[in-house]
């Protein structure tokens, strides 16, 4: 086996080991209402935490220049190379 193959194998090993307990201290035990306030409240701030952040992303983020301006700078730098190489043709016919 490869190392990805071992290590697939293991996420998903690991996988049906966390189903079953989770299930089991559902289902089973006494501290199911607990489990499920914990499972919750996780579930919440990872979804909240990560829209947050994409809302920091967005909200710090520059605005892209507009299309007008990049066109305007290709333009321009393709000029500038078009007469580096008429200086060069120039340059070599001498």
């Amino acid at each position: 086996m490869s190392r990805d193959q071992v290590v697939g194998a293991g996420i998903l090993l690991a996988s049906a080991v966390i189903i079953i307990a989770y299930l089991y201290l559902v289902f089973l035990t006494e501290f199911s209402l607990l489990l499920l306030k914990i499972t919750g409240a996780v579930a919440v701030v990872g979804v909240f935490g990560i829209l947050g952040w994409i809302g920091y992303t967005l909200a710090t983020t520059p605005p892209p220049k507009p299309i007008e301006e990049i066109e305007k700078e290709i333009e321009e730098e393709m000029k500038k190379i078009e007469e580096e190489e008429k200086k060069e043709t120039k340059e070599t016919e001498k």
